[in-house]
């Protein structure tokens, strides 16, 4: 039992789990849409996006969050009017958008000798360096993506499942599209800081596509993907502890090994149901009559 609860004794760890925690029920709020509208694309360029401007407010001594909302939020505006042309599709927009501001990130970072060390915290995280002040950040932060997920919930379903119906209940898709990309912006500048910008992915993408195959609701895979999220971040700190790994890349890598065990468990049962033989219309009849007796 010393094994399995000795290291939660330990305050920064403590405070690791609780930023976890948060970190995975803001994702489960928006990932849920990344995953229904297929937009991990978009949200891996958005993470990889933000790196301009936290590299101009590393550089100017600003505060980071700030910067890389200030990215990110010329990142969405950027795709949401390239994504207008007609002669354009979204992942073209996207995908330039993306080697642009990479780009532009990577040479400001040239130009510093001393940005390593934060770099390496901007691609990684530091999970283990969480602190009360980032708690209570993700706790407001928590707080907003669940209001746009309420408030939101009717039209993002419309959009996320027929667009042209949203239209015509009036539901005004455009601005659905705004939200959400507002809520995904949200969840991986909050979220970036504690795990990174190479593995937010792992609570964003990989809770809701846990669920996906076991659940047909959105509030359900939404409550699956947070309870997922979460006991990949317990299992992950813990193993990070035992095994001196880095906590934000083993607790990533735990919530991507949920998906593929789901994966390989949906398997089986789909090919089990296609092997099993079907009733007769004998045994059909039997069924039947005996069911009616």
């Amino acid at each position: 039992m010393e094994w399995l609860v000795g290291p939660f004794e330990v305050t920064f760890v403590q405070r690791a789990l609780w930023g976890g925690v948060l970190v995975s029920l803001i994702c489960a709020l928006a990932g849920t849409w990344v995953v229904l509208r297929g937009m991990a694309f978009f949200g891996d360029a958005m993470s990889h996006g933000m790196l301009p401007g936290i590299a101009v407010a590393s550089l100017l001594g600003g505060n980071l969050l700030l910067g890389a909302a200030a990215s990110a939020a010329v990142m969405a505006l950027g795709v949401s009017a390239a994504g207008r042309s007609p002669r354009l599709s979204q992942d073209t927009s996207i995908g330039l958008l993306f080697v642009g501001m990479l780009s532009l990130g990577v040479i400001i970072v040239s130009r510093s000798q001393s940005f390593a060390v934060d770099l390496t915290g901007f691609l990684f995280g530091d999970v283990l360096a969480v602190r009360t002040t980032d708690l209570a950040y993700l706790g407001g932060a928590l707080g907003v993506a669940l209001a746009i997920s309420v408030l939101g919930h009717r039209p993002f379903v419309s959009v996320a499942f027929d667009e042209r119906k949203a239209h015509t209940l009036g539901l005004r898709p455009r601005l659905a599209h705004v939200a959400l990309l507002t809520l995904l912006t949200l969840a991986i500048v909050a979220s970036f800081h504690i795990v990174g910008t190479l593995l937010v992915f792992g609570l964003l993408i990989a809770p809701p596509a846990t669920v996906l195959p076991w659940a047909r609701r959105v509030p359900t895979i939404m409550a699956g993907a947070a309870l997922l999220g979460i006991s990949a971040t317990f299992v992950g700190l813990l193993l990070s502890w035992h095994l001196d790994t880095a906590a934000g890349a083993t607790i990533a890598g735990t919530a991507v090994l949920q998906f593929l065990l789901s994966t390989l468990a949906a398997g089986l049962g789909n090919r089990r149901a296609r092997s099993a033989p079907r009733p007769t219309t004998t045994d059909r009849s039997h069924m039947e009559y005996g069911h009616a007796s």
